[in-house]
This record gives structure tokens, sequence and C-alpha cells, in this order.
């Protein structure tokens, strides 16, 4: 496929008089972004890293997986569509390394831990500190996003995720940036913000019209364990989540009108376990006054997300995406469930201000969550049949 730039695979027109179709992202049934990698997949990947098979065949593998998941997205009834994220290691680490002035580091003191009601899982993962200047020295994921977009129907829009600024800083904090290269830190976000804005730009020009920024961080500040963590290593517990937003404001503050820029908001989504819990409520002012995207998808699906309280502070024109079907198990939610949620969820919000997805991904690292490509695609099509029958 050729790379030339060329225009937007479909304007998003000013929303329609009725409320209840939303044609700008996010869309009243929406999915987050990963999906199950296919076996072959998987297969490849390992046969490429073995030596096995060449970088080209890896591509044509992963190519023909990817225009069968876009096929089935849009059998969902969904019009959003992703490459499933089927050509990453994790959901964020892959574009994280692509910036300029990052380095891929084993620090064995920063260890990560996630836990379900059956397992708990702790590692220390690479991680990547910051050795010089911060820099875009090209588009991230530049022929990902052509790839999708050149597949795509008409009928689809398609959807990219990258993981937000906050994640460059939030897992090493203040010790993995050298302070030889940032003595001071304001420069050091004013340099990821810049980074950030031309990424943007360079997806724009590519015809992205509908980006999505991944940010545990500020769901994860909402745990009184993560804000201990965040003080051990330098942070600001309190205050960290504002900084974090003004960077993601200054960064997207120049997109142009029609890019819809969205952010999704979890706990941690890693094999169908979870890192943290807790209400929004400690940063939901801020966070829906204050961060200028067009939507906020956040997680609700169990009890440890806390209730839709936070929803009280939604202002007039942003929208939220209810991540009440959880990404974490098989089992299928019965619609009433679903229906009865937004119905909990309308008493803090405006319903015209809602939209429903998954809490998460199905596969924010290659391994995946514990369910089948079935129960994945029977749980996407429930979200776009819930949408219909509540809003139209």
């Amino acid at each position: 496929m050729a790379d030339k730039a060329r225009p937007a695979h479909k304007a998003h027109p000013a929303d329609s008089p009725n409320p209840a179709d939303r044609t700008r992202p996010p869309f009243r049934a929406d999915h987050v972004g990963s999906l199950l990698r296919p076996p072959e997949v998987l297969r490849a990947r390992e046969q490429a890293a073995d030596g096995e098979i060449t970088p080209e065949r890896l591509k044509e593998v992963e190519d023909a997986a990817i225009r069968n998941a876009i096929v089935k997205q849009g059998e969902t009834g969904l019009r959003t569509a992703t490459d499933g994220e089927f050509r990453r290691e994790s959901w964020h680490m892959d574009f994280i390394y692509s910036l300029g002035g990052i380095s891929k580091v084993q620090d064995d003191t920063i260890r990560v831990a996630f836990h379900n009601k059956d397992r708990n899982f702790e590692w220390a993962p690479p991680s990547a500190h910051v050795t010089s200047k911060i820099t875009l020295p090209e588009t991230i994921f530049a022929d990902h996003f052509t790839f999708l977009r050149d597949n795509v129907s008409e009928d689809q829009v398609p959807k990219l995720t990258i993981p937000s600024p906050s994640m460059v800083h939030y897992r090493g904090g203040r010790e993995a940036i050298d302070s030889a290269v940032y003595p001071h830190l304001a420069q050091f976000w004013d340099d990821l913000a810049a980074a950030y804005a031309k990424e943007l730009q360079g997806l724009y020009d590519l015809g992205c019209r509908y980006l999505q920024l991944d940010d545990t961080s500020l769901a994860y500040v909402n745990d009184p364990k993560q804000r201990e963590h965040i003080g051990e290593i330098g942070g600001d517990p309190l205050h960290q989540h504002e900084t974090y937003i003004a960077t993601i404001n200054k960064a997207i503050a120049g997109r142009p009108k029609d890019m819809a820029v969205t952010t999704h908001m979890c706990r941690g989504n890693n094999q169908s376990m979870w890192a943290a819990e807790g209400s929004y409520d400690f940063i939901a002012d801020t966070l829906f006054n204050q961060l200028d995207v067009d939507g906020f998808f956040c997680e609700w699906d169990d009890e440890r997300s806390g209730g839709f309280e936070p929803l009280r502070y939604l202002p007039k024109g942003k929208y939220v995406v209810l991540g009440i079907m959880t990404t974490k198990r098989g089992e299928l939610e019965s619609k009433d469930y679903l229906k009865r949620r937004i119905e909990e969820a309308s008493k803090y919000a405006d319903i015209d201000q809602l939209c429903v997805s998954g809490q998460c991904g199905f596969s924010s690292t290659k391994e995946g969550n514990d369910l089948t490509q079935d129960q994945q695609w029977a749980k996407l099509r429930l979200i776009a049949e819930v949408a219909a029958e509540v809003w139209g």
C-alpha cells in the first residue's frame, strides 16, 4: 500500500439534531481498541523472533488477520474499527520506545503487580528511562494507521489508540528522567507535549480523525495505594494528575476541529487481572472539567470501580463512554443488566451525554484476556444491540 496521505475516510459532520444519533466519535456503541490476537499472529510473532520467518512474512500474517478483524468489527454493528493492536507487544510500550530520548531499561526495582480473585502476578518489566531530550523522529504507528485507513469500509471510522503523555512518566517518575538532561521537569513536560502535538498533526495528515489516548495513570491515582507509590518515587500524590491533564491539554490544543480525541482510563488490564481500584471521585471534578478531550472511556464493570456518582461533574458538551461490559471474562451480560446500569448512570449525567462500551480492550498485552474469540465478538455485538435499543 502506498503511504501517500489522502483525505480522511469520512469527515465528521456536526452532530445530528437528534441527540441519539452520534455522528462524531465517541459513538453510542464503541469499543476501546485491542482485540484478542489470533493464534496465527502469535505463532508468526514467535517464529519471527526466532528467525524462522522473515519480517515480511510476519507482516503478511498480521495484514490478513487485521483485514479479517476489520470485517468482523463491521459485522457486530459498531462504527469504530481498529487494527486490534495486532502489531504490538503491549498497548503502550511499543509507542513509548519509539519516542526520541527514551531508552529501554531493565530496572528490577520498579515492579508491577496485577491481581484477580484467582491469581496474583508481580514482575519487573522493562521500563522507559529518559536519557536525552524528548523528540518525535517520525510519526509513530503511521504505517499501522494507513493500513487500517485503506481497509475499512465506508461505514467504518478508523480509530488509532496510543498511550497518553502521562504514561511516559507514571511508572518511573522523576527517578527515570536523567537530571542532567532535565534538571527541571517543566522543560520535560514542554518537550513531551510538543512531541505529542507533532504526532497528532502527523496522524491527521494521514487521515486520522479518531484518536484515543490511553491513560491508566488517571485511573490509578484514585487508589490510595497508588498515591502512596507516587510519593515513594518522588512524585506529588495530590496534584500529579493535574500536571498530566495540563500536559495532555497542551499536546492536543492545536488539533484540527474535525479530529476527535478521546481518552480511556482503566485500572489495569493484563490477562484478565487488574492493578488498582477505587472510585473516580478523587480526580472527577478536575478530569471532566479541565481535560479538553471529546469523550472519556471509563471503567465501571464491577464493584472495585466504584459507583457512577463522579458523573455529576460532567459538563455539557462532553461525553462519557460507560465501560459496563467486562472484557475480563467470557460470560455474556444480559441486555437488561446493561440497560439497568445505563439507567443508573443517567441519574448523575444526561443520558444524551452517555455511550456504552467494554471496560477495556480484550488484549492490552499480546497474551490477551481469559475469553474466546467467539465470546469477544458476542460481547461487541451485544454492545451495538443495547445502544440501538437505548438510544435508537
